[in-house]
């Protein structure tokens, strides 16, 4: 079984690659424009990718992971910002259900359903996700104290795990009224980015289990553009390596027990 790890910026992924490089032999393959960073974390086969930021980009790595290197599984990584009025920054939240927010193809099609789809929503794999939040919880109870420094500077005294919708669109919500606008067309969703959904929706496509998880950033506010650079390389790196690196030492440890 091979792994696809997407994220959308350099410092999210950055990490895991330094590790791949450290763990063994890594293969470099450009397709598209993008760097394929092909080898293994944690004894587990993996391709890292930076997919840039945007549905568009997002699916068209997806597809090229798909097609080009055979995964089995994707993983998408990355930051995001908090919607849902208990979600807080320096939460972490993966998704259940990823939404297209800024999909709207009435009157030919109803709001946020995929045209000739017939979908609205698009599901995470269970089983893919449910390893996801063993890793992240043990992350952020016994590791997150590795970063108290950084997260106690940006104001951060807590971390949280959530489980929910996910909503994803070209564009970045960083308004009070945008914020309150989804808030009240989508009641159900936790977070807001701009990659997920498009991921999920090729790998419903293609029939290849996804699990989205993200560090929230901010909170889909005003306030979003607050310290983000120090946040996306202080604590969003950090969550993203550490959590995917028990999610795959999890694997490893189940194969030697088999």
């Amino acid at each position: 079984m091979t792994l696809g790890i997407i994220a959308a910026l350099k410092d999210e992924i950055a990490e895991l690659i330094q590790s791949m490089e450290q763990d063994g032999n890594v293969i470099v393959q450009r397709v598209g424009m993008r760097d394929f960073y092909i080898g293994q974390l944690e004894g587990q086969p993996c391709v890292l990718v930076l997919a840039r930021i945007g549905k568009v980009a997002a699916a068209a790595t997806a597809v090229t992971l798909i097609r080009e290197f055979g995964i089995d599984e994707i993983l998408f990584s990355g930051v995001a910002g908090g919607l849902a009025r208990q979600v807080n920054v320096g939460d972490v939240v993966i998704a259940d259900k990823l939404i297209q927010h800024d999909m709207d193809a009435r009157p030919i099609f109803p709001r946020y359903e995929i045209p000739l789809l017939g979908v609205t929503e698009f599901c995470s794999a269970p089983d893919l996700s449910e390893e996801l939040r063993v890793a992240a919880q043990y992350f952020l109870t016994h590791q997150l104290t590795d970063h108290r420094a950084a997260l106690t500077q940006l104001g951060i005294t807590a971390a949280r795990l959530h489980i929910g919708t996910i909503a994803s669109g070209d564009q970045f919500i960083g308004a009070h009224q945008d914020a309150d606008r989804l808030r009240v067309e989508l009641p159900e969703v936790y977070a807001v980015e701009m990659e997920g959904a498009a991921v999920a929706q090729i790998c419903h496509e293609f029939d290849v289990p996804c699990a989205i998880i993200r560090t929230i950033s901010d909170r889909a506010d005003s306030s979003a553009h607050i310290d983000f650079n120090q946040f996306l390389v202080n604590v969003a790196s950090h969550y993203a390596s550490g959590i995917i690196r028990r999610f795959l030492s999890q694997r490893t440890i189940r194969q030697v027990k088999c």
